[in-house]
């Protein structure tokens, strides 16, 4: 079955950085493009970055365009966020997941734990 398994959350300050990854399995990595999620507390899941499948084409939410980058491995199918000059608004719980139009939501059903992140002085 398709899992996600994310990894390296923390507490920062602002204006640190963080690296933050996704292990993908049961299903074919490379043949699907790949995004990361984040859940603030009370507020709805965004989207705030996606890389198609070879990597070379990235979109990124606004509240984060020139600070976050998103890379993929496809031999190692991992998924990478690189967070620089963080911000306290950046605090959430961040996920990943594939990106496929013609499933509900656009993602896999299931859903990894997911990795805390904090941004506070």
């Amino acid at each position: 079955q398709v899992q996600f398994v994310e990894s390296g959350g923390g507490l920062v300050q602002p204006g640190e950085s963080l690296r933050l990854s996704c292990v993908a399995s049961g299903f074919i990595f490379i043949n699907y493009a790949m995004s990361w999620y984040r859940q603030a507390p009370g507020k709805e899941r965004e989207l705030v970055a996606r890389i198609n499948t070879v990597g070379n084409r990235k979109t990124y939410a606004d509240s984060v365009k020139g600070r976050f980058s998103i890379s993929r491995d496809n031999g190692k199918k991992t998924l990478y966020l690189q967070m620089n000059s963080m911000k306290p608004e950046d605090t959430a719980v961040y996920y990943c997941n594939l990106f496929d139009p013609a499933r509900a939501g656009n993602t896999a059903a299931s859903w990894g734990q997911g990795t805390q992140v904090t941004v506070s002085s």
